[in-house]
Protein backbone atom coordinates (compact mmCIF):
# COMPACT_ATOMS: atom_id res chain seq x y z
CA UNK A 1 0.00 0.00 0.00
CA UNK A 2 2.74 2.46 0.91
CA UNK A 3 4.85 1.67 -2.16
CA UNK A 4 1.90 2.06 -4.55
CA UNK A 5 1.15 5.49 -3.12
CA UNK A 6 4.66 6.83 -3.60
CA UNK A 7 4.58 7.45 -7.39
CA UNK A 8 1.37 9.48 -7.08
CA UNK A 9 2.83 11.55 -4.26
CA UNK A 10 6.14 12.42 -5.93
CA UNK A 11 4.86 15.00 -8.46
CA UNK A 12 3.05 16.88 -5.73
CA UNK A 13 6.20 18.31 -4.14
CA UNK A 14 7.49 20.18 -7.20
CA UNK A 15 3.96 21.46 -7.84
CA UNK A 16 3.58 22.63 -4.25
CA UNK A 17 7.00 24.25 -4.41
CA UNK A 18 6.02 26.03 -7.62
CA UNK A 19 2.80 27.30 -6.07
CA UNK A 20 4.68 28.51 -3.00
CA UNK A 21 7.13 30.41 -5.20
CA UNK A 22 4.37 31.86 -7.41
CA UNK A 23 2.55 33.16 -4.34
CA UNK A 24 5.59 35.31 -3.52
CA UNK A 25 6.06 36.75 -7.01
CA UNK A 26 4.97 40.29 -7.73
CA UNK A 27 6.90 42.74 -5.51
CA UNK A 28 9.84 42.92 -7.94
CA UNK A 29 7.48 43.88 -10.77
CA UNK A 30 6.27 46.84 -8.71
CA UNK A 31 9.89 47.79 -8.10
CA UNK A 32 10.73 47.25 -11.80
CA UNK A 33 8.44 50.12 -12.76
CA UNK A 34 10.91 52.46 -11.06
CA UNK A 35 13.55 51.23 -13.51
CA UNK A 36 11.59 52.22 -16.62
CA UNK A 37 10.26 55.58 -15.46
CA UNK A 38 10.29 58.77 -17.60
CA UNK A 39 13.78 59.56 -16.33
CA UNK A 40 15.01 56.46 -18.11
CA UNK A 41 13.32 57.66 -21.29
CA UNK A 42 15.17 60.97 -21.04
CA UNK A 43 18.63 59.63 -20.23
CA UNK A 44 18.60 56.53 -22.43
CA UNK A 45 17.22 58.25 -25.52
CA UNK A 46 19.64 61.15 -24.98
CA UNK A 47 22.51 58.66 -24.73
CA UNK A 48 21.48 56.90 -27.92
CA UNK A 49 20.80 60.05 -29.91
CA UNK A 50 24.06 61.79 -28.91
CA UNK A 51 26.53 58.94 -28.72
CA UNK A 52 24.95 56.09 -30.67
CA UNK A 53 25.71 52.73 -29.07
CA UNK A 54 28.65 54.09 -27.03
CA UNK A 55 26.86 54.00 -23.65
CA UNK A 56 25.03 50.71 -24.14
CA UNK A 57 27.42 49.13 -21.65
CA UNK A 58 26.24 51.61 -19.01
CA UNK A 59 22.64 50.40 -19.39
CA UNK A 60 23.69 46.74 -19.22
CA UNK A 61 25.99 47.27 -16.23
CA UNK A 62 23.41 49.37 -14.40
CA UNK A 63 20.71 46.75 -14.99
CA UNK A 64 22.92 43.99 -13.58
CA UNK A 65 23.82 46.20 -10.63
CA UNK A 66 20.14 46.87 -10.01
CA UNK A 67 19.43 43.14 -9.61
CA UNK A 68 22.19 42.83 -7.02
CA UNK A 69 21.16 45.95 -5.10
CA UNK A 70 17.48 45.02 -5.05
CA UNK A 71 18.36 41.50 -3.93
CA UNK A 72 20.19 42.95 -0.93
CA UNK A 73 17.17 45.10 -0.10
CA UNK A 74 14.76 42.18 -0.47
CA UNK A 75 17.00 39.97 1.67
CA UNK A 76 17.02 42.60 4.40
CA UNK A 77 13.22 42.73 4.48
CA UNK A 78 12.86 38.95 4.30
CA UNK A 79 15.34 38.28 7.11
CA UNK A 80 14.14 40.94 9.53
CA UNK A 81 10.48 41.56 8.72
CA UNK A 82 11.26 45.28 8.79
CA UNK A 83 11.84 47.96 6.20
CA UNK A 84 15.22 49.59 5.63
CA UNK A 85 14.01 52.93 7.10
CA UNK A 86 12.73 51.11 10.22
CA UNK A 87 16.06 49.34 10.68
CA UNK A 88 17.96 52.61 10.27
CA UNK A 89 15.79 54.23 12.95
CA UNK A 90 16.35 51.30 15.30
CA UNK A 91 20.11 50.98 14.80
CA UNK A 92 21.47 54.50 14.21
CA UNK A 93 21.56 57.70 16.29
CA UNK A 94 18.67 60.09 15.73
CA UNK A 95 20.77 62.75 13.91
CA UNK A 96 21.85 60.10 11.41
CA UNK A 97 18.27 58.89 11.03
CA UNK A 98 17.05 62.42 10.38
CA UNK A 99 19.81 62.98 7.82
CA UNK A 100 18.87 59.76 6.03
CA UNK A 101 15.19 60.69 6.13
CA UNK A 102 15.87 64.17 4.73
CA UNK A 103 17.86 62.91 1.75
CA UNK A 104 15.28 60.15 1.17
CA UNK A 105 12.57 62.78 0.89
CA UNK A 106 14.70 64.72 -1.61
CA UNK A 107 15.10 61.51 -3.59
CA UNK A 108 11.34 60.94 -3.49
CA UNK A 109 10.72 64.50 -4.69
CA UNK A 110 13.20 64.04 -7.55
CA UNK A 111 11.48 60.78 -8.44
CA UNK A 112 8.04 62.37 -8.50
CA UNK A 113 9.40 65.22 -10.59
CA UNK A 114 10.43 62.72 -13.24
CA UNK A 115 7.14 60.82 -13.15
CA UNK A 116 4.88 63.88 -13.33
CA UNK A 117 6.87 65.70 -15.96
CA UNK A 118 7.15 62.54 -18.06
CA UNK A 119 3.44 61.74 -17.95
CA UNK A 120 2.57 65.39 -18.64
CA UNK A 121 4.83 65.37 -21.71
CA UNK A 122 3.17 62.16 -22.90
CA UNK A 123 -0.35 63.58 -22.56
CA UNK A 124 0.77 66.67 -24.40
CA UNK A 125 2.34 64.65 -27.23
CA UNK A 126 -0.60 62.27 -27.60
CA UNK A 127 -3.58 64.53 -27.00
CA UNK A 128 -2.28 68.11 -27.05
CA UNK A 129 -3.15 68.69 -23.38
CA UNK A 130 -1.11 71.56 -21.86
CA UNK A 131 1.55 70.30 -19.50
CA UNK A 132 0.20 71.77 -16.22
CA UNK A 133 -3.33 70.31 -16.61
CA UNK A 134 -1.68 67.10 -17.80
CA UNK A 135 0.31 66.92 -14.55
CA UNK A 136 -2.91 67.32 -12.56
CA UNK A 137 -4.48 64.49 -14.55
CA UNK A 138 -1.45 62.36 -13.75
CA UNK A 139 -1.88 63.07 -10.04
CA UNK A 140 -5.55 62.09 -10.18
CA UNK A 141 -4.92 58.84 -12.05
CA UNK A 142 -2.04 57.84 -9.75
CA UNK A 143 -4.33 58.34 -6.75
CA UNK A 144 -6.87 56.03 -8.36
CA UNK A 145 -4.16 53.40 -8.84
CA UNK A 146 -3.09 53.77 -5.21
CA UNK A 147 -6.70 53.52 -4.07
CA UNK A 148 -6.79 49.85 -5.02
CA UNK A 149 -3.91 49.03 -2.65
CA UNK A 150 -5.98 48.89 0.56
CA UNK A 151 -8.32 46.40 -1.13
CA UNK A 152 -5.40 44.08 -1.75
CA UNK A 153 -1.79 44.52 -2.76
CA UNK A 154 -2.22 41.87 -5.44
CA UNK A 155 -4.69 44.14 -7.21
CA UNK A 156 -2.23 47.01 -7.07
CA UNK A 157 0.47 44.74 -8.48
CA UNK A 158 -1.80 43.66 -11.34
CA UNK A 159 -2.49 47.29 -12.31
CA UNK A 160 1.19 48.21 -12.17
CA UNK A 161 2.28 45.12 -14.11
CA UNK A 162 -0.32 45.89 -16.79
CA UNK A 163 1.13 49.37 -17.23
CA UNK A 164 4.64 47.85 -17.34
CA UNK A 165 3.44 45.53 -20.11
CA UNK A 166 2.30 48.57 -22.11
CA UNK A 167 5.79 50.08 -21.82
CA UNK A 168 7.39 46.81 -22.94
CA UNK A 169 4.99 46.41 -25.87
CA UNK A 170 5.65 49.99 -27.01
CA UNK A 171 9.40 49.47 -27.27
CA UNK A 172 9.17 45.99 -28.71
CA UNK A 173 7.08 47.47 -31.50
CA UNK A 174 9.62 50.22 -32.11
CA UNK A 175 12.49 47.73 -32.27
CA UNK A 176 10.65 45.78 -34.97
CA UNK A 177 10.83 48.91 -37.11
CA UNK A 178 14.62 49.09 -36.90
CA UNK A 179 16.97 47.86 -39.59
CA UNK A 180 20.30 46.07 -39.01
CA UNK A 181 22.06 47.29 -35.85
CA UNK A 182 25.58 47.58 -37.23
CA UNK A 183 28.26 48.23 -34.63
CA UNK A 184 26.07 47.57 -31.61
CA UNK A 185 28.65 45.17 -30.17
CA UNK A 186 31.15 48.01 -29.73
CA UNK A 187 28.74 49.62 -27.28
CA UNK A 188 29.37 46.81 -24.81
CA UNK A 189 33.00 47.89 -24.37
CA UNK A 190 33.30 50.34 -21.42
CA UNK A 191 34.40 53.73 -22.71
CA UNK A 192 33.45 57.42 -22.58
CA UNK A 193 33.64 60.32 -24.98
CA UNK A 194 34.44 63.35 -22.88
CA UNK A 195 33.04 64.77 -19.64
CA UNK A 196 29.53 65.24 -21.06
CA UNK A 197 29.23 61.51 -21.68
CA UNK A 198 30.26 60.85 -18.06
CA UNK A 199 27.56 63.27 -16.86
CA UNK A 200 24.99 61.50 -18.97
CA UNK A 201 26.22 58.07 -17.84
CA UNK A 202 25.84 59.18 -14.20
CA UNK A 203 22.27 60.23 -14.98
CA UNK A 204 21.65 56.87 -16.65
CA UNK A 205 22.96 55.12 -13.56
CA UNK A 206 20.70 57.22 -11.34
CA UNK A 207 17.77 56.38 -13.60
CA UNK A 208 18.48 52.65 -13.44
CA UNK A 209 19.58 52.00 -9.84
CA UNK A 210 16.76 53.76 -8.04
CA UNK A 211 17.28 54.61 -4.33
CA UNK A 212 13.56 54.86 -3.55
CA UNK A 213 13.13 51.36 -4.98
CA UNK A 214 15.63 50.07 -2.40
CA UNK A 215 13.46 51.40 0.44
CA UNK A 216 10.29 50.09 -1.17
CA UNK A 217 11.57 46.59 -1.90
CA UNK A 218 12.67 46.08 1.68
CA UNK A 219 9.02 46.65 2.61
CA UNK A 220 7.45 44.56 -0.15
CA UNK A 221 9.72 41.57 0.54
CA UNK A 222 8.23 41.12 4.00
CA UNK A 223 5.29 39.17 2.54
CA UNK A 224 5.02 35.87 4.42
CA UNK A 225 3.03 32.92 3.09
CA UNK A 226 4.27 30.60 5.79
CA UNK A 227 7.28 29.43 3.77
CA UNK A 228 10.74 29.23 5.29
CA UNK A 229 12.84 32.42 4.98
CA UNK A 230 15.29 30.82 2.54
CA UNK A 231 12.42 29.64 0.36
CA UNK A 232 10.99 33.15 0.35
CA UNK A 233 14.42 34.56 -0.51
CA UNK A 234 14.77 32.19 -3.46
CA UNK A 235 11.35 33.32 -4.67
CA UNK A 236 12.51 36.94 -4.35
CA UNK A 237 15.51 36.18 -6.54
CA UNK A 238 13.35 34.53 -9.22
CA UNK A 239 10.97 37.49 -9.03
CA UNK A 240 13.88 39.91 -9.45
CA UNK A 241 15.49 38.11 -12.36
CA UNK A 242 12.23 38.07 -14.31
CA UNK A 243 11.02 41.57 -13.47
CA UNK A 244 14.32 43.43 -13.76
CA UNK A 245 15.16 41.35 -16.81
CA UNK A 246 12.09 42.86 -18.45
CA UNK A 247 13.07 46.33 -17.23
CA UNK A 248 16.61 45.87 -18.53
CA UNK A 249 15.26 44.80 -21.92
CA UNK A 250 13.16 47.97 -22.07
CA UNK A 251 16.13 50.17 -21.15
CA UNK A 252 18.34 48.57 -23.77
CA UNK A 253 15.56 49.02 -26.34
CA UNK A 254 15.28 52.72 -25.48
CA UNK A 255 18.93 53.34 -26.26
CA UNK A 256 18.97 51.12 -29.35
CA UNK A 257 15.90 52.78 -30.85
CA UNK A 258 17.32 56.28 -30.32
CA UNK A 259 20.78 55.29 -31.56
CA UNK A 260 19.58 53.50 -34.69
CA UNK A 261 17.01 56.09 -35.74
CA UNK A 262 18.34 59.45 -34.51
CA UNK A 263 22.13 59.32 -34.07
CA UNK A 264 24.00 60.85 -36.98
CA UNK A 265 20.90 62.47 -38.46
CA UNK A 266 20.03 66.15 -38.69
CA UNK A 267 16.90 65.57 -36.61
CA UNK A 268 16.88 67.36 -33.24
CA UNK A 269 16.83 65.08 -30.18
CA UNK A 270 17.27 67.48 -27.29
CA UNK A 271 13.88 66.75 -25.74
CA UNK A 272 11.39 63.92 -25.48
CA UNK A 273 9.16 65.88 -27.86
CA UNK A 274 12.04 65.90 -30.35
CA UNK A 275 12.52 62.15 -29.90
CA UNK A 276 8.81 61.55 -30.39
CA UNK A 277 8.81 63.58 -33.60
CA UNK A 278 12.08 62.02 -34.79
CA UNK A 279 10.80 58.48 -34.30
CA UNK A 280 7.66 59.36 -36.20
CA UNK A 281 9.76 60.73 -39.06
CA UNK A 282 12.25 57.85 -39.25
CA UNK A 283 10.25 54.81 -38.12
CA UNK A 284 6.71 55.84 -38.95
CA UNK A 285 3.76 57.41 -37.16
CA UNK A 286 3.06 54.18 -35.29
CA UNK A 287 6.48 54.28 -33.64
CA UNK A 288 5.86 57.82 -32.42
CA UNK A 289 2.48 56.83 -30.97
CA UNK A 290 4.01 53.74 -29.34
CA UNK A 291 6.68 55.93 -27.75
CA UNK A 292 4.06 58.33 -26.38
CA UNK A 293 1.86 55.54 -24.98
CA UNK A 294 4.86 53.85 -23.36
CA UNK A 295 5.91 57.16 -21.79
CA UNK A 296 2.38 57.75 -20.47
CA UNK A 297 2.09 54.26 -18.97
CA UNK A 298 5.53 54.67 -17.43
CA UNK A 299 4.68 57.99 -15.80
CA UNK A 300 1.34 56.82 -14.41
CA UNK A 301 2.74 53.59 -12.96
CA UNK A 302 5.95 55.09 -11.61
CA UNK A 303 4.16 58.03 -9.94
CA UNK A 304 1.96 55.58 -8.00
CA UNK A 305 4.95 53.48 -7.00
CA UNK A 306 6.86 56.61 -5.98
CA UNK A 307 4.07 57.66 -3.63
CA UNK A 308 4.03 54.15 -2.17
CA UNK A 309 7.79 54.42 -1.55
CA UNK A 310 7.33 57.83 0.07
CA UNK A 311 4.93 56.30 2.58
CA UNK A 312 7.48 53.61 3.45
CA UNK A 313 10.19 56.25 3.95
CA UNK A 314 8.21 58.49 6.31
CA UNK A 315 6.64 55.64 8.27
CA UNK A 316 10.00 53.94 8.74
CA UNK A 317 12.24 56.88 9.61
CA UNK A 318 9.76 59.01 11.58
CA UNK A 319 6.86 56.71 12.52
CA UNK A 320 4.59 59.21 10.82
CA UNK A 321 2.09 58.69 8.04
CA UNK A 322 0.47 61.04 5.56
CA UNK A 323 -2.65 60.25 3.60
CA UNK A 324 -1.94 59.48 -0.08
CA UNK A 325 -3.73 62.71 -1.03
CA UNK A 326 -1.55 64.88 1.22
CA UNK A 327 1.66 63.14 0.13
CA UNK A 328 0.66 63.39 -3.52
CA UNK A 329 0.00 67.12 -3.13
CA UNK A 330 3.35 67.66 -1.40
CA UNK A 331 5.46 65.66 -3.84
CA UNK A 332 3.83 67.01 -6.98
CA UNK A 333 4.52 70.63 -5.99
CA UNK A 334 8.11 70.71 -7.39
CA UNK A 335 6.91 69.27 -10.70
CA UNK A 336 4.18 71.87 -11.00
CA UNK A 337 6.67 74.65 -10.22
CA UNK A 338 8.99 73.35 -12.96
CA UNK A 339 6.16 73.23 -15.49
CA UNK A 340 4.69 76.62 -14.53
CA UNK A 341 8.10 78.32 -14.73
CA UNK A 342 8.62 76.91 -18.21
CA UNK A 343 11.79 74.98 -17.36
CA UNK A 344 12.74 72.61 -20.17
CA UNK A 345 11.01 69.36 -19.10
CA UNK A 346 13.57 67.00 -20.61
CA UNK A 347 16.47 68.81 -18.97
CA UNK A 348 14.58 68.67 -15.67
CA UNK A 349 14.20 64.91 -16.15
CA UNK A 350 17.92 64.38 -16.74
CA UNK A 351 18.88 66.51 -13.73
CA UNK A 352 16.40 64.64 -11.53
CA UNK A 353 18.18 61.41 -12.42
CA UNK A 354 21.52 62.94 -11.40
CA UNK A 355 19.95 63.77 -8.01
CA UNK A 356 18.81 60.15 -7.74
CA UNK A 357 22.35 59.00 -8.44
CA UNK A 358 23.56 61.00 -5.43
CA UNK A 359 20.92 59.30 -3.30
CA UNK A 360 22.04 55.75 -4.11
CA UNK A 361 24.92 55.55 -1.57
CA UNK A 362 22.66 56.83 1.24
CA UNK A 363 20.36 53.88 0.65
CA UNK A 364 22.95 51.28 -0.34
CA UNK A 365 25.52 51.81 2.42
CA UNK A 366 23.00 51.11 5.23
CA UNK A 367 21.85 48.00 3.35
CA UNK A 368 25.43 46.71 3.22
CA UNK A 369 26.19 47.64 6.83
CA UNK A 370 23.03 46.07 8.23
CA UNK A 371 23.21 43.04 5.97
CA UNK A 372 26.58 41.95 7.36
CA UNK A 373 25.34 41.96 10.98
CA UNK A 374 24.25 38.57 12.31
CA UNK A 375 22.30 40.21 15.16
CA UNK A 376 20.13 41.90 12.50
CA UNK A 377 19.99 39.27 9.76
CA UNK A 378 20.16 36.04 11.75
CA UNK A 379 20.76 32.99 9.57
CA UNK A 380 20.45 35.09 6.39
CA UNK A 381 23.45 37.29 7.22
CA UNK A 382 25.41 38.24 4.10
CA UNK A 383 28.64 36.46 3.33
CA UNK A 384 31.88 38.41 3.19
CA UNK A 385 31.97 38.19 -0.62
CA UNK A 386 28.45 39.67 -0.83
CA UNK A 387 29.41 42.48 1.53
CA UNK A 388 32.58 43.18 -0.46
CA UNK A 389 30.58 43.35 -3.70
CA UNK A 390 28.17 45.78 -2.04
CA UNK A 391 31.07 48.03 -1.03
CA UNK A 392 32.49 47.95 -4.55
CA UNK A 393 29.14 49.06 -6.01
CA UNK A 394 28.79 51.83 -3.42
CA UNK A 395 32.35 53.08 -4.02
CA UNK A 396 32.01 53.09 -7.83
CA UNK A 397 28.78 55.07 -7.67
CA UNK A 398 30.22 57.46 -5.10
CA UNK A 399 33.32 57.93 -7.27
CA UNK A 400 31.18 58.85 -10.28
CA UNK A 401 29.32 61.34 -8.11
CA UNK A 402 32.55 62.95 -6.90
CA UNK A 403 33.69 63.27 -10.52
CA UNK A 404 30.35 64.84 -11.39
CA UNK A 405 30.69 67.41 -8.60
CA UNK A 406 34.18 68.28 -9.77
CA UNK A 407 33.03 68.73 -13.36
CA UNK A 408 30.08 70.85 -12.27
CA UNK A 409 32.15 73.14 -10.02
CA UNK A 410 35.44 73.31 -11.88
CA UNK A 411 34.91 71.79 -15.33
Amino acid sequence: MVDSALPAALPVRPLARLRSTAALLGPAFVVAVAYVDPGNFATNTAGGARYGYLLLWVVVAASATAVFVQYLAAKLGTATGRTLPELCRENYPRPVTLLLWGQAEVVTAATDLAEFVGAAIALNLLFGIPTVPAALITALVSLVVLAVAPAGRRRFEVVVVTLLAVVLAGFLYQTTRLGPLDGVGAGLVPTFDGADSVLLATGMLGATVMPHAIYLHSALARRDNGAAPRTRLRACLVDLLIALGVAGLVNVSMLLVAAASLHGTDLPAESLADVHAGLGATLGTGAGVAFGLALLASGLAASSVGTYAGEVVMAGFLRRRLTPLVRRAATMAPALVVLVLGVDPTQALVLSQVVLSFGIPFALVPVVLLGRRRDVMGALVNRRATTAAGWVVALVISGLNVFLIGQTLFG
